[in-house]
């Protein structure tokens, strides 16, 4: 039978208010909204361990009692000044090694796989530590910060390299970019240093408010916390690096 005119407006329009009223449903009622792309987005994976990565290594909390130490008898304001120093070096220096990382490799014929089971072990010792809410050797030492506490502007060195950006954290950086096969990814690592630097800036330039606000015994349990994260991420880096040498399986 052939279609009126009529019908074919009336089907027209009972189609175009579906489609809003979808949208509308999709809007006020969240529970319609399927998270299934978001759980198996390779993009938003690939985002989550890079923040982690970083941030887990970088981690300004465990940073904090030394950061105190070195603006002991400061005021507010240069100890913000000293954090906002320390938060832009942490931030172009990761982000150079996240720039020049694929050439790193290249230059000195190292391979993704190699890189991946050495940043194991390094960030395995680091969480290692952190699980004893203690501050890794890699990231500072007692001369570093007695060095320091004698400094009139430690902004840069040491609290920024290598408190912050130290070798876990570069090493971390590394092998994230190892991985990079596209556009997107890249820009996942540099915004996950950025939103890193920007947390450090916030936590170190009010470092008196948190550690009042957390408290001795809040910020250990912060740092062993990410220390057994860390620990765990370590022993996956450390893993697929042997599987892609095809030593073993794949998980």
């Amino acid at each position: 039978m052939p279609n009126r005119p009529g019908l074919l407006l009336e089907r027209t329009a009972y189609n175009r208010m579906s489609h809003d009223v979808g949208e509308w449903n999709v809007m006020f009622n969240p529970h319609s909204v399927s998270f299934a792309r978001l759980e198996h987005s390779a993009y938003f994976h690939f985002s989550l361990l890079a923040l982690s990565s970083i941030f887990f290594l970088v981690d300004p909390f465990a940073a904090l009692p030394t950061f105190l130490a070195v603006t002991a008898g400061a005021d507010a304001q240069r100890r913000r000044k000293m954090a906002w120093k320390a938060s832009v070096t942490a931030l172009v220096v990761l982000s150079l090694f996240a720039i020049a990382g694929k050439y790193i490799f290249s230059m000195f014929g190292i391979s993704l796989e190699a890189f991946e089971i050495a940043g194991g072990i390094i960030l395995l010792l680091i969480g290692l530590d952190m699980l004893e809410a203690k501050r890794s050797p890699t990231q500072e030492s007692t001369e570093e910060t007695t060095e320091a506490a004698q400094k009139e502007d430690a902004g840069i060195v040491p609290l920024g390299i290598p408190m912050l950006a130290g070798p876990g954290s570069i090493t971390s950086v590394m092998v994230l970019v190892g991985q990079v096969q596209t556009a997107w990814q890249m820009v996942a690592i540099l915004s996950a240093i950025a939103v890193t630097s920007g947390t450090c800036f916030l936590v170190l330039g009010n470092s008196d408010r948190v550690a009042r606000a957390l408290g001795e015994t809040g910020v250990r349990i912060l740092v062993r916390i990410m220390g057994l994260l860390l620990v765990a991420l370590a022993v996956q880096y450390f893993v697929n690096g042997l599987a892609d040498l095809g030593v073993i399986a794949k998980p």
